[in-house]
């Protein structure tokens, strides 16, 4: 089997368990929101990206309705092209969405930010916190332009339900891992 073979039977398999947690566990476990803001308490960067969650992706908005209460500017990505970087638009909690494309809502208006942390939204992950995404490629192309650009660490935590996990993951030179993975079964850093 070739690598885009095993990520899509990789996809298809964990379709199936995030969608079970989901119906099992609900759109957002307080205890994943517990561990992701543990860990991005420790975070010095000002400006953290969330996601605005599609299909049965954990729900990170009450993670950044807390951020935001905290202080931290948020901002959400949104898709100009393919084949090229997210940008990150401000997000409140009161802010006006607008559809966006793949089904994700974004921002009517608002500053463009630089987040120096980012909420990653993922298909699976392995212990040695690989991500598998949709098949865009988009955050591996943000995390790398992110870094090019020197952005502050430019730190990314995947945000996920325990059952996404994978035994492993195929790679490729492209995929960047994790810095860190909150569920509702703790953190793995």
């Amino acid at each position: 089997m070739d690598i885009a073979e095993a990520k899509a039977q990789a996809r298809r398999d964990a379709f199936a368990r995030r969608r079970e947690a989901r119906l099992a566990l609900g759109p957002a476990p307080e205890a994943a929101t517990e561990a992701a803001l543990r860990a991005l308490e420790a975070r010095p960067e000002p400006v953290v990206a969330g996601y605005i969650p599609i299909r049965t992706e954990i729900d990170p908005r009450p993670l950044m309705t807390r951020l935001h209460a905290a202080g931290r500017r948020l901002c959400v990505p949104v898709i100009e092209a393919p084949d090229r970087p997210l940008r990150f638009r401000e997000w409140t909690p009161q802010v006006e969405m607008v559809d966006g494309p793949f089904g994700a809502f974004v921002p009517a208006r608002g500053d463009w930010l630089t987040p120096g942390a980012l909420i990653v939204p993922l298909v699976a992950f392995d212990r040695a916190r690989r991500r598998l995404g949709y098949g865009g490629g988009f955050y591996d192309r943000t995390l790398a332009a992110l870094q090019a650009e020197g952005a502050p660490g430019a730190w990314a935590m995947g945000f996920a339900y325990a059952a996404q996990q994978a035994e492993s993951l195929p790679e490729e030179p492209t995929d960047r891992p994790l810095d860190a993975l909150a569920t509702e079964t703790g953190l793995l850093a």
